[in-house]
C-alpha cells in the first residue's frame, strides 16, 4: 500500500510542477533513464529518451504553450504504475486523455501519454 501511495504522490507533485511550468521541479521526479512518449503526432507519438531529452522537450513545450494546464480527473496507483486521467487546456480549448506512469526507485522512469480524439 505504501508504494502505491508514494507513487501517486510523486505523480501529483510532478503535475503540480507542470502547472507551474517548473521544468526543474518536474524533472526532480524523473529518473536519469526516463522515457516520455508524447501524444503527437498520431497515431504513435514521439518518444523522448533520457533526462536531457525529456527536459528539453518540456522547456520547448512551455515556450510554445504558455497557458498549458492539467486538471486531474482521476488518479490511482497499482504496484509501480500510476494512471492519471486528465483534461489538458491551453487557453484556446482542451483535450482529455490518460497518462500511464511507471516508477523505479521512487522516480518516474516512463510516462506514456494518450489523448481522446
Amino acid at each position: 500500500m505504501a508504494k502505491m501511495e508514494a507513487g501517486v504522490r510523486v505523480v501529483l507533485e510532478f503535475n503540480e510542477a507542470f502547472n507551474r511550468h517548473d521544468v526543474d521541479g518536474m524533472m526532480k521526479f524523473a529518473s536519469e533513464d526516463t522515457v516520455f512518449e508524447n501524444t503527437s503526432p498520431s497515431p504513435d507519438g514521439t518518444t523522448y529518451a533520457g533526462k536531457t531529452a525529456v527536459t528539453e522537450f518540456w522547456r520547448e513545450f512551455f515556450r510554445a504553450a504558455p497557458r498549458a494546464h492539467i486538471d486531474i480527473e482521476d488518479v490511482f496507483g497499482l504496484g509501480f504504475h500510476v494512471v492519471m486521467r486528465w483534461k489538458y487546456s491551453w487557453g484556446g480549448g482542451h483535450v482529455r486523455g490518460v497518462d500511464i506512469f511507471q516508477l523505479k526507485d521512487g522516480l518516474i522512469c516512463k510516462k506514456l501519454s494518450y489523448v481522446k480524439g
